[in-house]
């Protein structure tokens, strides 16, 4: 398996994956025409055309044995600087009277653009039928390395807004109880029209004011900053990486924002550049590498040694990244669970 930039002849894969992605994966829309600028954005992002503001990555993890587009994964270096970028920031209003003896402290939901400007982690999908054997370790931290090779094209602060609770007809309770009283649509229509870029209806229909979440139903309160029962592997591997929840989440389904700092991201912190080496390998360790290439940028799992600055792995290994010995990689050695 191997992680590469996406290329235009993966439109059609690309589709198909979009489609089974379903409800709730915003920045992957089964949109033809927007995933093939998607797919342009993408090209001259990783080429350098575009400016660290306009520039959006999207990886592709290949299964290069059945020639197979098994995932997706990007990175947006800023968002909010072309279009607002909207939260809900959940608060607290304390209400008293110590005449009456009555004191309350009631949830409250600020819309806010307080996560402008920041490098978000998006598009993050992998076939079920490839969720094991380490790919989705593969997928999700690629990235990271690459944030760490060419963090001077991102913000310092990452985040990761992760799909909050629906049921398998793509209800939302959160939205069903909030959303549609300003919206009058389905959480899927609203939620395919944010993802292809149409977000003024958001400013024009969305209450400008505190909302209390003591007036929406239960079932909605429970979903506020809980995520997809099938998001949950991913939120646990960005926590494991640093990422926190800080009381941001999306404005249609609830589901968390979480955040860290890019030089705090644990692939990013414990990352090595090592000069590649081939040979026979004993008592080796599990290790994400990278070669070192923006534009042909090739991630893999490989088994790998260190010693002395040099990462000795196999020849293969080698071929796959598209880099000879004496070459230099970027790397980081993963725990046994990933």
């Amino acid at each position: 398996m191997l992680i590469r930039p996406i290329a235009a002849s993966d439109l059609p894969a690309l589709i198909e994956l979009a489609r089974s992605a379903g409800v709730g994966v915003t920045t992957l829309p089964p949109d033809e025409g927007r995933l093939v600028r998607r797919i342009e954005i993408s090209q001259r992002s990783f080429s350098g055309e575009l400016a660290p503001a306009h520039a959006n990555y999207l990886f592709v993890l290949e299964d290069e044995t059945q020639r197979r587009l098994a995932g997706t994964s990007g990175i947006v270096s800023a968002v909010g600087l072309d279009e607002p970028w909207y939260n809900y920031r959940v608060g607290a209003a304390v209400h008293s009277s110590r005449e009456i003896g009555v004191y309350r402290q009631l949830q409250t939901l600020f819309l806010t653009n307080d996560l402008t400007g920041s490098s978000e982690l998006c598009s993050l999908f992998l076939d079920p039928a490839y969720r094991r054997d380490g790919n989705g370790a593969l997928l999700a931290k690629s990235r990271f390395l690459f944030l760490a090779e060419f963090r001077q094209r991102f913000a310092q602060n990452v985040i990761a807004e992760l799909r909050g609770v629906s049921d398998a007809r793509g209800r939302s309770p959160f939205w069903e109880s909030l959303g549609r009283h300003f919206f009058q649509m389905d959480f899927s229509r609203a939620d395919y029209l944010s993802g292809v870029g149409n977000k003024s209806f958001i400013a024009e229909l969305m209450p400008q004011h505190p909302v209390y979440s003591v007036f929406l139903s239960q079932e909605a309160q429970a979903a506020i900053g809980e995520v997809h029962p099938a998001t949950r592997p991913a939120r646990a591997m960005l926590e494991a990486e640093g990422f926190r929840y800080q009381g941001y989440i999306d404005i249609f389904d609830a589901g968390p924002a979480v955040a860290s700092p890019l030089e705090a991201i644990r692939c990013v912190r414990e990352s090595i550049v090592a000069e590649a080496c081939a040979g026979n390998i004993e008592q080796a360790s599990r290790w994400l590498v990278v070669n070192r290439s923006e534009q042909n940028f090739r991630a893999v799992l490989a088994s790998a040694t260190l010693n002395e600055g040099r990462l000795m792995l196999h020849g293969e290994a080698l071929r796959r990244l598209n880099i000879g010995v004496g070459d230099s990689v970027r790397a980081v050695r993963l725990s046994h669970r990933a």
